[in-house]
């Protein structure tokens, strides 16, 4: 028996193609302007970027970090923004505003957005590891 005649015996189909078709309109939320390039939010988050922002949160590789960026952002986010001398804390905070505002947009300010970048870090004790900017000083050079 083939799955369509087993959907026929049971009765009426439930039919989500033609559901999500007829009650979702195809809409784009906030925009973000990023080195010089605009880059439009879907209104929600797609599922490969909420899965994937769960299985890459502790990865330090960056072929996880290019596909999750490649679900909102396009293939070359990641590479165009390092080659633009992005930091950690700023990818984490254009994250934190991209995910709240494709949800809702408008409802977190790029300063929000970095506030609460910063008080998650702090409650994951990432803030108080020392890194190399911390290292080298106000000098510049390592101490």
């Amino acid at each position: 028996m083939t799955e369509h005649s087993n959907d026929q015996e049971r009765g009426e189909v439930a039919d989500f193609d033609a559901f999500f078709s007829e009650t979702t309109e195809p809409r784009f939320g906030a925009v973000l302007r990023l080195y010089e390039r605009e880059y439009v939010l879907p209104t929600s988050l797609p599922l490969l970027f909420t899965l994937q922002m769960e299985r890459v949160k502790d990865s330090e590789d960056p072929d996880d970090i290019r596909r999750l960026l490649a679900s909102l952002f396009g293939p070359r986010a990641l590479d165009e923004w390092a080659e633009h001398g992005m930091t950690d804390r700023q990818l984490g905070i254009v994250l934190v505003w991209a995910a709240a505002n494709s949800r809702e947009p408008g409802c977190l300010s790029v300063a929000d957005a970095a506030k609460l970048h910063d008080e998650q870090e702090r409650e994951e004790g990432k803030a108080d590891r020392p890194t190399p900017a911390m290292m080298r000083g106000a000098s510049g050079k390592p101490s």
